[in-house]
């Protein structure tokens, strides 16, 4: 060994160039692998694109819905239906206020505007959380009338096969079922003639 190395305490048997590309690169490694810790954690803190549309409000077109058709749309996980009752519909509800449990809606969910003969805004634009209030199955959508298979005054509505239930088309719910209360009524309102949204309560008058 020369002086001069001895002195720089340098061994010229080392390759500095390996031994740079060595520390970068473990400096590289360590930046890399604290960033793969971080990065799950940051992610978690926040809210997933699927999580925010969950709770978020749903803007339904209603002029894609024909009159007498049901629309089923998903809010917070829960199926909800849109259905655009003729005018023939909406005079049935009156025929059948006899045959239900709670026609007055009293022991039932629905927000405040919605407390009424057909549980709506509009009177044509029924809004219902498609769960049968029994056990949570999904009842049937039997528009059709007369159907002695369901009931004898059977005015059109929705029929839950699992158990039995039977709804009119307002969701009301008929006695003799095991359902105890009317379908829930979610919160909605209309954006316009034609937009429909539902997870926002509607604007007191």
């Amino acid at each position: 060994m020369s002086t001069d190395s001895a002195i720089s305490g340098v061994n010229p048997n080392v390759d500095t160039n390996r031994r740079r590309f060595l520390t970068l690169a473990a400096s590289g490694m360590g930046v890399i692998g604290g960033a793969a810790v971080v990065w799950p954690l940051l992610a978690s803190l926040r809210p997933s694109a699927k999580a925010q549309a969950a709770g978020a409000p749903i803007t339904i077109d209603l002029a894609g819905i024909e009159p007498g058709q049901k629309l089923t749309t998903t809010w917070r996980g829960k199926a909800i239906w849109v259905v655009k009752r003729t005018p023939e519909m909406v005079a049935s509800l009156s025929k059948v206020t006899g045959d239900l449990i709670d026609p007055d809606s009293a022991s039932s969910k629905q927000p405040e505007y919605a407390k009424n003969a057909a549980r709506a805004i509009k009177p044509e634009v029924a809004v219902l959380i498609a769960n049968c209030t029994h056990l949570g199955c999904i009842p049937t959508f039997r528009p059709e009338h007369p159907a002695p298979d369901i009931a004898a005054n059977w005015e059109g509505g929705f029929f839950c096969p699992c158990h039995g239930s039977k709804f009119d088309l307002a969701g009301r719910v008929f006695k003799g079922s095991p359902a105890p209360v009317n379908l829930s009524v979610p919160p909605h309102r209309f954006a316009s003639d034609a937009q429909l949204v539902v997870g926002e309560d509607q604007a007191a008058a």
